[in-house]
């Protein structure tokens, strides 16, 4: 038996459009967020789930609802873990101010190196380890459950999920553009054991 978790990335906001560092900031969907929210609706409208997976911002609950309108008894869960990469003091700040402010070594650096924190924030390295114990957690929560799950999130947290299930290297995974109104899809033997 086979169950199946459906991630996919919320629409675009208002700080997407616009070239911001968003992090923890509530920057909220745009039309064409919406939009691409309605979309991905569409794509799992036939999609079997029963629990939701939804972070503190709102983005991601404006996302959820979109896909929540073709389904009904749905267990929702807020979890944290799969929330956006805090980009500490560059949140809000358009890439073009860190540039000016910085220059653009240091903000190819705090943009996309792996290992290095912006100042007060996260590394990719620190979002995949708070990712990491979601998904040891979530593969257990559905074989113990027997359920098929949604999980509304960001690009960042999805960049390190994608790293981890795919088993995908540093490198590949900090080039990668998660889309708007794509699906991953992943499937889980619950006769086979996962580490």
């Amino acid at each position: 038996m086979k169950l199946y978790i459906y991630l996919f990335r919320h629409g675009q906001t208002t700080y997407n459009r616009d070239k911001r560092f968003t992090g923890f900031n509530d920057a909220k969907l745009t039309k064409l967020g919406i939009n691409q929210a309605k979309i991905i609706a569409k794509k799992l409208k036939n999609k079997k789930f029963s629990v939701a997976f939804y972070t503190g911002l709102i983005r991601s609950t404006q996302t959820l609802k979109e896909v929540l309108r073709y389904h009904s008894h749905i267990k929702l869960i807020k979890d944290n873990r799969m929330i956006e990469r805090n980009y500490g003091r560059l949140n809000g700040h358009t890439h073009k101010e860190i540039i000016k402010k910085y220059g653009q070594e240091q903000f190819e650096k705090w943009h996309r190196g792996f290992n290095c924190r912006p100042p007060g924030g996260e590394s990719f390295a620190d979002v995949e380890r708070r990712v990491r114990s979601f998904i040891v957690w979530l593969k257990k929560f559905m074989k113990k459950n027997k359920v098929n799950v949604v999980i509304s999130s960001h690009g960042n947290s999805i960049r390190l999920f994608r790293k981890i299930l795919e088993h995908k290297s540093e490198k590949e995974a900090v080039k990668w553009f998660i889309p708007y109104d794509k699906i991953f899809s992943y499937s889980l033997d619950i006769g086979a054991s996962h580490k």
